[in-house]
C-alpha cells in the first residue's frame, strides 16, 4: 500500500509476532536475559506477565527459537484445557505416543519415561505456556503435579508461564499457594518510554527496508507515545494508520496531524482530553 511511497520492502507495523522485529528495549531485553539465565540454572517455574499488547507472545517465540539448539521444548499456546488434556498435549509435544494409554496414570508414566530418557541426553526439557491466565484452576494444579516428575539429582521439567495480569491474581489464591511458592523467577513487562518508542519506530522501519532519516518527527513520537501508553501493539496500530494518513496526503514524513488522525480512528488509543491538548 504505502511501502513504495516510503521506500519500504514490507509493512513495518504488522500485528503478527515476528521475531525479526524484536527490539531489546530495557524491559524486554531484561526479561529475555532473565529467562535464559533461569533456565540455565534449571529453575522450576518462571513467570513473565504483562498487559495486553506488551509483546509476551513475541518474547515467547523468541525464547523458543533461542532454545531450539539447547533444549527440548513443549509449547502450549492455548492452555484452556482440562488436566488430562494438558498431560496429553505435553506428551504429544515431546513425542510420546499415548494412543494406547487408557487412563491418566498411564499417560503420566509414559511421559515420565520420556522425560528420563531426554534427561540422559543432558539437554533440559522446557514447557512454555502462553496465555497462561486462561488455565482453569484445576489445570494449574495439575501442572504443579507434573513438575513433581524428577530424579534424585535433576529436575526433569522446567515451566515458563506467559500471561496477562489476571494470571498474577489467579496465582494469589490460597488454593494455588504451592505452585506460587515454586515460582523462583518472575518479571513484568513494562510499556515503552518515549526514547524507547522512538527507537522502536526506527528499528521496525529499518527492518522493513527503510534507510532514510527519522520518518516520524519529534511531536509525532510524543503524541504516539501518549496515545499508545507505550504498548507495542497500539504503537503498531497507530503508526500504521499515521503512515496511511501521510501517504494519502502525499507527505514524505509522519507528523502530528497524521498521528491525530490515527488516534481519532482508534478507540483503544483515546483518553479523555488527549486530543484536545494536541489540536
Amino acid at each position: 500500500m504505502y511501502e513504495t511511497h516510503f521506500g519500504l520492502q514490507e509493512a513495518p507495523f504488522a500485528l503478527t509476532p515476528n521475531t525479526r522485529y524484536f527490539l531489546r528495549a530495557p524491559s524486554h531485553g531484561d526479561a529475555l536475559e532473565l529467562l535464559l539465565v533461569a533456565l540455565k540454572e534449571r529453575e522450576g517455574f518462571i513467570k513473565i506477565s504483562g498487559e495486553v499488547g506488551t509483546g509476551k507472545t513475541l518474547l515467547c517465540r523468541l525464547l523458543l527459537n533461542q532454545l531450539e539448539q539447547q533444549a527440548y521444548t513443549a509449547y502450549i499456546p492455548n492452555p484452556h484445557l482440562t488436566p488430562d488434556t494438558l498431560y496429553e498435549a505435553v506428551a504429544e509435544e515431546l513425542g510420546v505416543d499415548v494412543s494406547r494409554c487408557t487412563n491418566t496414570h498411564q499417560v503420566l508414566k509414559a511421559l515420565n519415561e520420556r522425560l528420563i530418557a531426554l534427561a540422559m541426553e543432558q539437554r533440559p526439557v522446557v514447557l512454555v505456556i502462553d496465555e497462561a491466565q486462561a488455565m482453569p484452576e484445576e489445570t494449574i494444579e495439575a501442572l504443579r503435579l507434573l513438575t513433581n516428575l524428577e530424579t534424585e539429582s535433576i529436575r526433569l521439567l522446567q515451566v515458563v508461564l506467559f500471561g496477562q495480569p489476571e494470571l498474577d491474581a489467579l496465582l494469589r489464591k490460597d488454593s494455588l499457594r504451592q505452585l506460587r511458592q515454586r515460582i523462583t523467577f518472575q518479571y513484568c513487562l513494562a510499556p515503552l518510554d518515549r526514547p524507547s518508542v522512538a527507537h522502536y519506530l526506527r528499528h521496525r522501519l529499518a527492518q522493513a527496508g527503510y534507510n532514510g532519516g527519522d520518518l516520524f518527527d519529534t511531536t509525532a513520537v510524543r503524541l504516539l507515545t501518549q496515545a499508545s501508553g507505550g504498548i507495542p501493539r497500539l504503537i503498531n496500530i497507530l503508526a500504521h494508520k499515521a503512515m496511511l494518513a501521510a501517504w494519502g496526503r502525499g507527505d514524505r514524513g509522519v507528523h502530528r496531524r497524521h498521528v491525530i488522525q490515527a488516534v481519532r480512528d482508534t478507540d483503544s488509543a483515546r483518553s479523555p482530553g488527549l486530543l484536545a491538548r494536541w489540536i
